[in-house]
């Protein structure tokens, strides 16, 4: 039998609430029995490795943060297109719904249909086998996302059922947190010939066969487990709607969708479905908007749908990089998080140019001082760097629904967690393979602000999910 017990000494940085950034010197003990690294001790008077073997009365091995680094909660992207990564930074001067006919459709549908227009293009072959495409992105993006500290995801996948479910048995395999859709889109009028399942019947078979791999694969749900996702309103009839809705109540499923992304999306959800007030109304009609639903975008969300949203605890991934890129407009994450909604962060790749979420915790604050221009320059709006990282661990943890199990280094949270380090710069000027350079005088809140700033992969020194290290920079 390996090891059970692990004990993490060094500095600690985390974010427990919107205004607070919360900087400890001390020693965790995580005890990984069961396939799960539980916190079961901490500590923050603990000076040093000896004294927290001698506290914890345990004979365990030490893992101990650099002197200019720190543990800090691994990233929780709460949207992200895992078939879309070869595309990001492709967009032109789209924006959403040219976006998705010209760049998005045409890859995604590259991984299950050998007749799809990517492989019709002049330079492109198709391989033998679509799935040898999946494979080689999936590989790819997850093994990017881990670089990046994030320790669990929410995928959009493809229509495809064995694409899908090859992404959930990489993620499984590689440890990260993932929950995966299945993308839901039987609309013949908004969905091309060669993208779109057939009927709500194969719609909802297809779901099915993804949701069963996905239990075969880990039945607890706890580290992988499949998520109802209907691409967005536009996209499905509206049987498929509720068939989807009763689906997600039956199976006790995480629902995710995109709403109020663009305002011809809008206009789309309108004309489509006229008997309902508005695009809320729309998911909460057919049993979509529920405590476990993840809304990706709500830049353009009314006052009475803010309300619906708040009423039902639908949640929020707010995707600012995105946001930008496709020029959809400044989501108020203030006036969101005032209502009472629950708010976490999301990459939305491709839309999004990063798989990185500490450069959407950096766009989030941008964003948000837009909004306040946008508002009479009132600084209200304004979010800080504590809150930003709050919204990427704490908040995303709670849009997951994995509050008080992620996010912080409290008794009884999980260890997922990220080491990171930081460049110091010497008496000559030089300094590390990093764009964060400490000189030696900032205090450690101002460390933080750097890392947050200038921060990347090459910081995070290694990862952790469930207690397992899933990634180490070499």
């Amino acid at each position: 039998m390996g090891q059970q017990e692990t004990i993490y000494f060094g500095r600690f940085v985390s974010a427990p609430t919107p205004n607070e950034l919360l900087i400890r010197t001390g020693a965790v003990l995580v005890d990984s029995k069961n396939g799960k690294g539980v916190i079961t001790k901490a500590d923050w008077t603990i000076d040093g490795p000896d004294g927290a073997v001698s506290k914890f009365g345990v004979e365990a091995p030490v893992v101990t943060s650099k002197d200019n680094g720190f543990f800090f909660p691994g990233f929780i992207d709460t949207h992200i297109h895992a078939s879309q990564y070869p595309n990001v930074g492709i967009f032109g001067k789209s924006t959403l719904l040219d976006w998705l006919t010209t760049y998005t459709f045409p890859l995604e549908s590259s991984f299950g249909n050998a007749d799809s227009p990517m492989y019709q293009r002049d330079s492109i072959e198709p391989p033998p086998d679509p799935r040898a495409r999946a494979k080689k992105v999936y590989n790819r993006l997850i093994n990017r996302t881990l670089a990046h500290g994030t320790t669990t995801a929410s995928y959009y996948a493809t229509i495809h059922v064995e694409a899908t479910n090859l992404l959930a048995e990489i993620a499984f395999r590689k440890g990260q947190r993932a929950y995966i859709g299945r993308v839901c889109m039987d609309r013949p009028e908004t969905c091309p010939d060669y993208y779109r399942d057939e009927s709500t019947e194969q719609t909802i078979a297809n779901t099915k066969a993804s949701i069963e791999y996905c239990r075969g694969l880990d039945p607890s749900g706890e580290l992988l487990a499949h998520i109802i996702t209907p691409r967005f309103a536009p996209s499905c009839l509206p049987e498929t709607l509720t068939r989807l809705g009763a689906l997600a109540k039956d199976e006790d499923l995480r629902v995710q969708t995109h709403i109020s992304e663009n305002l011809g999306e809008v206009k789309l959800v309108k004309d489509l479905f006229p008997e309902q007030k508005s695009y809320a109304d729309v998911y909460d009609q057919h049993g979509l908007l529920t405590p476990k639903t993840i809304l990706a975008h709500a830049v353009h969300l009314s006052k009475e749908e803010m309300r619906l949203v708040k009423e039902r605890k639908a949640k929020v991934s707010h995707c600012p990089a995105s946001n930008s890129a496709l020029g959809s407009g400044f989501c108020p994450v203030r006036e969101l998080l005032d209502q009472g909604i629950e708010v976490g962060l999301g990459t939305d790749v491709s839309g999004g140019y990063s798989t990185s979420i500490l450069d959407a915790v950096r766009n989030a604050c941008i964003v948000s001082r837009h909004v306040g221009f946008l508002n009479g320059g009132d600084s209200r709006y304004n979010l800080g760097v504590a809150e930003a990282l709050w919204l990427g661990t704490m908040g995303g943890a709670k849009v997951v629904g994995m509050e008080g199990r992620l996010g912080g280094f409290e008794e009884g949270m999980l260890w997922d967690v990220q080491e990171i380090s930081l460049g110091d710069v010497d008496a000559d000027g030089q300094g590390g393979d990093t764009d964060v350079d400490i000189f030696g005088w900032e205090t450690w809140e101002e460390r933080v602000a750097k890392w947050v700033w200038n921060g990347d992969e090459r910081n995070v020194r290694r990862v952790w999910v469930d207690g397992r290290m899933v990634h180490e920079r070499r």
